[in-house]
């Protein structure tokens, strides 16, 4: 994955290299933000090759992915529970001193999810905030970019996301 973007490295082409590659497992959860909706759905230059660096805007970008890649697993997976969360901006080295939401709280809908032991925790293709649905950017759910976002990932990587069962 030399030569790409570090955060798209570390917050898209890893996630979707494992998914790709592992075997599938019963449950996904994927680590998304609030700051996905500042995100922008435009593919062209997922990689900021041919436009200057705006980190900010490179995360936000990299967080919609990832909140679109969980439901395109969802989707294309149906055997498998797929869902994406926000954990909140808790007070950590990246979140900063000023971040609003509890760290204590951070993980608890990481776990929830993990565990499917509540009623709703076994549905596919959710967006999650302190164990209840959010909604997202338009783009998570829109079939196209999903299939955009995979088919761009594929190219970067070499690698196709299989489909069917």
């Amino acid at each position: 994955m030399d030569g790409h973007a570090q955060l798209l490295q570390v917050n898209v082409l890893t996630p979707y290299l494992l998914t790709a590659l592992m075997p599938r497992p019963h449950r996904m959860i994927w680590l998304s933000s609030g700051l996905h909706r500042d995100g922008d759905a435009d593919l062209s230059d997922i990689d900021w090759t041919r436009r200057g660096w705006n980190g900010f805007q490179a995360y936000c970008d990299s967080k919609l992915f990832d909140a679109a890649l969980s439901a395109a697993v969802a989707r294309l997976w149906p055997d498998v529970i797929s869902n994406a969360l926000e954990p909140g901006w808790v007070p950590t080295k990246m979140g900063g001193p000023g971040a609003t939401d509890d760290l204590s709280l951070g993980h608890v809908t990481q776990v929830w999810l993990a565990e499917g032991a509540v009623p709703g925790t076994n549905t596919s293709g959710g967006y999650w905030f302190h164990q209840k649905p959010r909604a997202t950017h338009p783009a998570v759910d829109d079939e196209r970019f999903q299939d955009d976002l995979l088919q761009s990932l594929a190219e970067l990587t070499g690698v196709t996301l299989p489909t069917g069962r």
